[in-house]
């Protein structure tokens, strides 16, 4: 079972994306069916399980909510692209923190989608219906292909939650100063990256949307994985474009060829951002000029620099120091528990340990101290 499973994976999102696209084009999508390619590769789990239910309804939810929100204020913000920007990010944030802590991932997507219409000059409620159909269209076919191919004993269990950390109130989170950092870089990322001659500016609103996090490790990983993915996932589409062009097969191949590099490679945690990022430069933009590629790469570069670069001068944070502080706290009381909230801290903390040699003194520091739940020390 295990054996087969990268060639089912590779085989699944092959199929799915090569589905999703000719089925978009049939029922009139057009280009909005890039969301269907997209969304139907990354809802396919590698270990071929469940996934969770409720996904099926807050995604389209939030997809609706955010490219509702930038149709509307486009039309309602009068002056430059820059500007336009600022006004949608604000408010696209300002509701997304309104969102409980373990809807996370909806509040980081809200400001991408919401400036999505910002960058098409079809920005009509026509085109945003078109947009939330294809993500339920390919919402569908991703969860069909990896129903039909999963085999007896893999649909148990959905994806595996992250440690249980407190709930913040409402007031609780507005009143988080990381927040309103990253609210006001963000807002003047598009203008920042117009500054440092970005072809692309929107890449380096990209990178700090996505990628700027509250401690210097978290950033740091996001940053890894965004620049592993991006170079990774360019590859099939700029391969398969200069040999077969764009077509339904062609498509299924990008992404397929992408996912069985992943695989190959054993760099699986980057395999989502490859998929986005071969689904949006092969079948996003159709036709790959020759400085598109690099300048895509530059520009998410410096967008990775800005967040880097905020974490570290405005109000830095170390998931490094705080585990360390935590682990000293736990000994000095005499327990031996690796607890819930230090669980969540340990991939950022090892990311700074990693950056500054420290990563066997981190080791060391936390030897004997038990998980509470299950969680890798290495």
């Amino acid at each position: 079972m295990a054996a087969s499973r990268p060639v089912r994976l590779v085989l699944c999102v092959a199929l799915a994306a090569g589905l999703s696209w000719p089925i978009g084009l049939a029922l009139g999508l057009g280009s909005a069916s890039t969301f269907g390619v997209v969304i139907a590769v990354l809802v396919i789990r590698p270990d071929f399980g469940r996934v969770p239910a409720a996904l099926f309804l807050l995604l389209p939810v939030v997809v609706v909510v955010g490219l509702a929100l930038g149709t509307l204020l486009k039309q309602l913000v009068d002056g430059p692209l820059v500007w336009q920007f600022a006004v949608v990010t604000v408010w696209a944030q300002l509701l997304g923190q309104t969102l409980p802590d373990k809807l996370l991932v909806a509040r980081n997507l809200l400001p991408i989608l919401a400036i999505l219409p910002l960058l098409s000059s079809n920005s009509t409620w026509l085109a945003a219906w078109h947009q939330a159909l294809a993500v339920c269209i390919g919402m569908g076919v991703g969860a069909a292909m990896q129903a039909s191919l999963r085999l007896p004993g893999e649909a148990s269990g959905e994806a595996p939650e992250g440690p249980p950390l407190p709930a913040r109130s409402l007031a609780q989170r507005f009143a988080d100063p990381y927040f309103w950092r990253k609210l006001v870089v963000s807002a003047l990322a598009l203008s920042i990256g117009m500054g440092l001659g970005a072809v692309n500016p929107k890449y380096v609103y990209f990178g700090v949307v996505l990628l700027l996090n509250e401690s210097v490790g978290a950033t740091l990983l996001r940053v890894r994985d965004r620049m592993v993915g991006v170079s990774l996932g360019v590859l099939m589409p700029w391969l398969v474009f200069n040999t077969i062009g764009l077509n339904s097969i062609a498509v299924g191949l990008v992404m397929g060829g992408t996912t069985a590099l992943i695989v190959l490679l054993r760099l699986d945690v980057h395999l989502r951002t490859a998929l986005i990022s071969s689904g949006v430069t092969f079948v996003g933009y159709g036709a790959l000029t020759d400085w598109y590629i690099p300048t895509r790469w530059i520009d998410y570069l410096l967008g990775c620099g800005l967040a880097l670069a905020v974490c570290v001068l405005l109000a830095p944070s170390s998931a490094l120091q705080t585990l360390r502080t935590l682990a000293r706290q736990q000994r000095d009381a005499g327990r031996l528990e690796l607890t819930a909230e230090m669980a969540a801290m340990l991939p950022s903390a090892r990311a700074e340990a990693r950056w500054l040699g420290q990563e066997q003194q981190l080791q060391e520091e936390l030897q004997g101290l038990q998980p509470k739940l299950k969680v890798e020390l290495k």
